[in-house]
This record gives C-alpha cells, sequence and structure tokens, in this order.
C-alpha cells in the first residue's frame, strides 16, 4: 500500500491535509463537513452554487433528473367504499399525466373510531406520495424526508406514525431536524 506524502492535498481545495496516515483522496475538514452537510441535504446544492455565483450549477436538480414539485397540480378524485361501508375520497395529483401524490380523506374524519384508521391511511398515502415523487420526478429518498412523513402523519402521541418514526429516528443523521411535529403539506 502507498503510503500518502506527508504534504497531502485535499482534492477539492488544495490545501494541506497535514497528515501522513490519510488516504489520498481524503479531504480536509472543512471540505469533509460540507461534504456531509450537503450529504444531509442534497437540496442545498442549488443554494450553494447560487451563493457561489456559478448559475450554471444552481439548477443541479434538473441535471440529475430531479424536478420541482409545482405549486398548483391537476387532480383526480375518485370516491370508493371500505368494507365497512365507510366512504373515502381518493385524489391522486398529476404532473405529466404521471401521479406524485396521493390523498385520502372521509366525510367522518371527526369520528373517534376512525381516528386511528386516519392516521394510518394518512402514513400511507404520504409515503407512497413520497414514492411516487422519487419514480416520476427524480426526488431522492433519504430516510430524514421519510421520517419528516412519518411525523406528519401522527395525529397524536405514540400512535402508530408517531411510533415508528420514534424508532427509526434512531438511525438518523439529523435526528434535532425531525424532533418536532412539523404539519406543513407535502
Amino acid at each position: 500500500m502507498k503510503r500518502p506524502h506527508p504534504d497531502e492535498r485535499c482534492p477539492l481545495c488544495n490545501e494541506s491535509t497535514g497528515s501522513p496516515e490519510r488516504p489520498e483522496a481524503t479531504l480536509c475538514s472543512p471540505c469533509q463537513r460540507t461534504v456531509e452537510l450537503l450529504q444531509a441535504k442534497p437540496e442545498n446544492i442549488q443554494l450553494l452554487c447560487t451563493l457561489a455565483g456559478i448559475p450554471e450549477l444552481a439548477d443541479a436538480r434538473q441535471k440529475t433528473g430531479e424536478k420541482e414539485l409545482p405549486e398548483v397540480l391537476d387532480a383526480i378524485r375518485y370516491r370508493t367504499t371500505d368494507r365497512d361501508r365507510n366512504t373515502w375520497y381518493v385524489s391522486v395529483s398529476e404532473l405529466e399525466g404521471e401521479p406524485v401524490e396521493i390523498f385520502a380523506s372521509t366525510a367522518f374524519d371527526r369520528d373517534q373510531h376512525l381516528q386511528s384508521r386516519i392516521s394510518n391511511l394518512t402514513t400511507i398515502t404520504r409515503l407512497i406520495s413520497l414514492i411516487l415523487r422519487h419514480v416520476f420526478m427524480g426526488e431522492k429518498l433519504t430516510l430524514e424526508k421519510t421520517l419528516t412523513q412519518l411525523r406528519r402523519s401522527s395525529r397524536q402521541t405514540n400512535d402508530l406514525p408517531d411510533m415508528l418514526c420514534n424508532v427509526l429516528a434512531n438511525y438518523s443523521k439529523q435526528p434535532a431536524t425531525i424532533a418536532e411535529k412539523d404539519h406543513t403539506t407535502p
């Protein structure tokens, strides 16, 4: 195995890493921190490019195939009935004819015996929407996005989405960003 030169340079900033024990392609501490931040929040690549004054790279999502979800989408609403004869409304939002979000609701959403089912249904539809945006828009799937959708699905402490989120948050590199309930959409 080749030992790196004692004055090894960071491949990004060309600053000395100052350590002969580090592999040749090792980044310096500031560059490594930047890479970790971008791995945790890839959406910040656009912001970083804009701040750096590199407009041709600012639209990184389009270059990687990831599209921006527009504010207004066409949708088709379906009315369906479950096995207990409850009426449900399922809306599928489309982008260029492809499904990118799905929502489900019932006229009886204030009914206590349906609250648990509604919470679970919200969880299912939010996670399916996340998958649809990945499949049809190229949106990157991350644990943090999954945790956010679980947290937003929870209707009360210790319901199924809340319990799943609390357990999976142990694997997150950013548990503090998921800790508070955030009820905005999507």
